[in-house]
Parts: structure tokens; C-alpha cells; sequence
């Protein structure tokens, strides 16, 4: 039996959003993001400017949590926050922040690796939601991360297939660039996709043993594309970017789901749950689900405010490790590339 009228504070800061939730027994009270719209201009996050966005957010983004939860710090009985991985900078600042303010509270600290935050936001106590059963596969898809992970238990995690380059969100973003897309390329490509004919390009698909993944030869390849047609046709782009993107996306969304079949099919584990920013690709949606009915498997997709980099996530592994007792120590250190 779980006790009563836990509240936990959770604080996101692995890269350019600031975050903080509040969460009551499972149930998320907030969820509150301050984006940096800056980065735009730059075509990709800056680790300077991201990080002295966190020093002016931290305070009100944390403010504002509390506020819309209707609590004040003072019921508050834990601060967790995330430890790595993500950009050193970003996390130096949420890492001090939550060490100062547990300190000052005088109660526990927990620090959340934010791999297995996108995993366990499964775990959040939404009405209507299915949670995963154990063993699940969770694939996390992201800006800076391509994962599948056999899921035991809470903290019981198996990498067993990962990117050996670039992140599946960075292939899109990278793409688009190419295609003259503004950052990040990803949603307007997904929108593009769905006007285009998704086989109206032939991309290669790398050749990678095992679960493992590789983004950069298809970036390298769809870039040679497009240097090659427009050298014929100078407009060719404009003419055809819904077809384009499509077909990109078509590849994209095939190499994960040939891994996914194959990651199935060695561990005979059907429950599918997927997690992070890549996840709110409608294609990426589509084909999970469609996959349900073509190889009998289930999939579990959480809300998208959820998938992307936020502080529920956070908030449901702080309180999943309170209820273990399992904290951290005031000299606890961030960890840019922290493993699962």
C-alpha cells in the first residue's frame, strides 16, 4: 500500500527547456515548460544560451508548478531532478537548483536519469491509460537519442539496441535542413509527409547487424539527392517537398519498425511502449498502431505533452524511487552522458 499524500517535485533541464511538475501519488498536479525560442535562429540548440535560459527560468517555471499544483514547498516531500544524461551546462543549473532547494527544505533529494524518464512516464496515472505490463520494449525516440530498451521492471532496464551515430531526431532535423526547413524540421516535415507520396523516392536503408542503429548514411544519401536533382532543376525541391519529406519519412519510419520486429521476435515480448519528442510523428503513430493488427503486438503511446522533455517524467520516477526509499546524497554530480 502506497502512502498517502506524497508530493514530489520534479525538475527537467537535460537540454533547452526548463520544466517542473508536481506530482500527488502518481497523479501529475502540474506540468509547467518554458521554451527557448532562441535556438531557431542558430538551426540547433546552443549549450551557452541554453543554459543561461535555465538561470533566468528555473525560479518562475518552479514558482508556477507549485502554484498550479495549489501547494506550497513546504508539503512538498521530495525534490527530484535530472542527473544526466543530456548538456552539461543545462544540467549544472537544475542540479543546483534542486541541491539547494532540498537542502533548504531539509528533504530528500532523487536523482532521475532521463532515459528512464521517458520510459516510466508510462507510469503516470492518467484516466483511460493503459499502463505496459512487465517485461515491456520501450523505444525512445528523440532529438539526441535512439533507444530499445527491455523493460524488467521500474528500474530493472536492458539497452539492447541503440544509435552507433546520429539520433533518429536529428536525421529529420538534419534533412529538413538540407530541404531549407527551418529548426526544429521535424514537425514541419511530418506535415509535409502527409501530402506527399511516400514512395515516390528510394532512400537506402543502412545496414546495421543486431538492434542497433545508424542515421548518417541515409543524411549523407539524401543529401547527395538533392544536390544531384537540383543541379537539373534548380526548383526541384520547391516542386516536389511534400513527396520529399514523404518519402523520407517513409524510410525513417521503416528502419525503426524493422528493428522493432526484430527486437520482438528475439525477446518474444509484444508490449511495445514508445516515449520521447520523435513519438508525436503521426507516421511513427500510424505505423505502431498499424503493426498491432499486422504482427500482433500492443503499443502504448502516452499524452504527448508526456513524450516530449518534461518534468512529469521526472516527477513519476521521483516517486516511484521515494516510495523505494532510494535517494541520492547532497554531493551527488550531473552526469552528461549518464547510462541507463
Amino acid at each position: 500500500m502506497a502512502p498517502q499524500n506524497i508530493y514530489i517535485l520534479g525538475i527537467e533541464s537535460s537540454c533547452d527547456d526548463t520544466a517542473a511538475s508536481v506530482i500527488h501519488n502518481g497523479r501529475i498536479l502540474s506540468n509547467v515548460i518554458a521554451n527557448q525560442k532562441i535556438h531557431e535562429e542558430y538551426g540547433g540548440v546552443v549549450p551557452e544560451l541554453a543554459s543561461r535560459a535555465h538561470q533566468q527560468n528555473i525560479v518562475p517555471v518552479v514558482t508556477q508548478a507549485l502554484k498550479k499544483a495549489n501547494i506550497t514547498k513546504d508539503q512538498l516531500h521530495a525534490i527530484a531532478f535530472t542527473r544526466g544524461p543530456g548538456l552539461m551546462g543545462s544540467l549544472l543549473v537544475g542540479t543546483s537548483f534542486a541541491k539547494s532547494l532540498a537542502y533548504g527544505l531539509d528533504i530528500p533529494l532523487i536523482d532521475v536519469n532521463h532515459m528512464q524518464g521517458h520510459i516510466l512516464a508510462h507510469f503516470i496515472d492518467e484516466d483511460g491509460y493503459n499502463k505496459p505490463p512487465f517485461p515491456f520494449l520501450a523505444m525512445t525516440i528523440s532529438g539526441g537519442h535512439t533507444q530499445i530498451v527491455k523493460v524488467n521492471h521500474y528500474f530493472d532496464m536492458e539497452v539492447i539496441g541503440e544509435t552507433i551515430d546520429d539520433a533518429v531526431g536529428e536525421a529529420f532535423d538534419k534533412s529538413g535542413k538540407i530541404l531549407g526547413l527551418g529548426y526544429p524540421a521535424g514537425p514541419e516535415m511530418d506535415k509535409r509527409a502527409q501530402l506527399g507520396n511516400p514512395k515516390a523516392y528510394q532512400f537506402t536503408k543502412p545496414k546495421i547487424d543486431g538492434l542497433n542503429f545508424s542515421f548518417s548514411g541515409l543524411k549523407t544519401g539524401i543529401l547527395y539527392f538533392i544536390q544531384n536533382e537540383t543541379k537539373n532543376n534548380p526548383n526541384f525541391i520547391a516542386e516536389n517537398i511534400n513527396d520529399i519529406c514523404a518519402s523520407i519519412q517513409h524510410t525513417i519510419i521503416g528502419i525503426l519498425i524493422d528493428k522493432l520486429k526484430l527486437a520482438v521476435k528475439e525477446t518474444g515480448i509484444k508490449h511495445i511502449a514508445i516515449g520521447g519528442g520523435v513519438s508525436a510523428n503521426s507516421g511513427i503513430r500510424k505505423a505502431l498502431k498499424d503493426g498491432e493488427q499486422k504482427f500482433g503486438w500492443t503499443t502504448y503511446v502516452p499524452k504527448f505533452e508526456f513524450t516530449t522533455d518534461n518534468a512529469a517524467m521526472i516527477a513519476i520516477v521521483g516517486y516511484l524511487k521515494y516510495l523505494d526509499g532510494d535517494f541520492a546524497e547532497q554531493n551527488v554530480a550531473a552526469s552528461a552522458r549518464l547510462k541507463i
